[in-house]
C-alpha cells in the first residue's frame, strides 16, 4: 500500500485494485483531485489500510486475491461506515445486488471513464456531507412506522420485518424510510435517485433498481411496488410487483 506525500487534503480515498495499471491510473487521477491515496491489491491488505487510514471513500474492485470484494466490504463496514464504489468487470446482476446488500454504495463496471469515476464519487461524498450536516443539526427524532408487518424506526436507524430485525445497509434504510414516509404514494424514479446519491435519474438509475432489487430480498418483494416508468411504493399486502 502506498499514500501521497505532503500535507494531507481534506478527503482521502483507498484504491483497491489487483491490476496495478488500473490502481495506478486510479490513484494518479485521485491525487490530481487533490485526494491523498491509498492503496490495496489484495483483499487482506485492502483491510489493514482501511484500518490503518480510515480512508473518506473506498473504491474497491469485486474479483481480489486473497479473498474478494464482498468479504472485503463486510470487514470494513464492521469496522465503521464509509461509501465505497465497487468497481467490477462482472456486469452480473446478483454479483451487484450481492455487492450492495453488503454495504456498498454504487458500482460502476470495467471499462469506464475516470470522468465518471471521479464524478460517482464526489456524489458519494456529497451525500455523506448532507446527512452529516442534516444530523448535527436535527437529531433523527419522530415515531417509528409501522405498516404491513413492516416497522422502521428513524431513532435507532433499525428495522423489523414481522417481528424479525432485518439488517439494511444506509442506502436501503434511507430508501424503505422514503418510501414508508407516505405507504401506498408513489415515489418518482427521478425524485429518488435524486435525494439518496444527489444525481440525475441517467446517472443513477440502474444503481436505484439494483437496491430495490437488494432492499425486496430482504423486506420482501411484494412490499415494494413498481409502478413502471413512474417510480416505487411501499405495498400493502400482496400488492407488490417485484420487478
Amino acid at each position: 500500500m502506498t499514500t501521497t506525500a505532503g500535507d494531507p487534503p481534506s478527503r482521502s480515498v483507498l484504491v483497491v485494485e489487483d491490476d496495478r495499471i488500473i490502481n495506478d491510473a486510479l490513484a494518479e487521477r485521485f491525487r490530481a483531485c487533490g485526494y491523498a491515496v491509498h492503496q490495496a491489491w489484495d483483499g487482506p491488505g485492502a483491510v489493514t489500510a482501511f484500518a490503518e487510514h480510515e480512508p473518506d471513500v473506498v473504491l474497491l474492485d469485486l474479483m481480489l486475491p486473497g479473498f474478494d470484494g464482498l468479504e472485503v466490504c463486510r470487514r470494513i463496514q464492521a469496522q465503521h461506515p464509509v461509501p465505497v464504489l465497487m468497481i467490477t468487470a462482472r456486469d452480473e446482476e446478483a454479483d451487484i445486488v450481492l455487492g450492495l446488500g453488503v454495504g456498498a454504495d454504487d458500482y460502476i463496471t470495467k471499462p469506464f471513464r475516470m470522468r465518471e469515476v471521479t464524478a460517482r464519487v464526489e456524489a458519494l461524498l456529497r451525500r455523506v456531507d448532507r446527512a452529516n450536516e442534516l444530523a448535527a443539526a436535527t437529531p433523527p427524532t419522530g415515531a417509528a412506522v409501522e405498516h404491513d408487518g413492516l416497522r422502521l424506526d428513524p431513532r435507532t436507524r433499525r428495522c423489523t420485518v414481522d417481528g424479525e430485525e432485518v439488517h439494511l445497509t444506509p442506502t436501503e434504510f434511507e430508501l424503505l424510510a422514503l418510501l414508508a414516509a407516505d405507504p401506498g404514494t408513489v415515489v418518482r424514479r427521478g425524485r429518488i435517485v435524486h435525494e439518496l446519491w444527489g444525481w440525475e435519474e441517467s446517472l443513477g438509475s440502474r444503481t436505484l433498481d439494483s437496491h430495490v432489487k437488494s432492499l425486496r430480498a430482504k423486506v420482501g418483494g411484494h412490499r415494494v411496488r413498481t409502478v413502471h416508468g413512474v417510480g416505487y411504493a411501499l405495498a400493502d399486502g400482496e400488492g407488490g410487483e417485484p420487478r
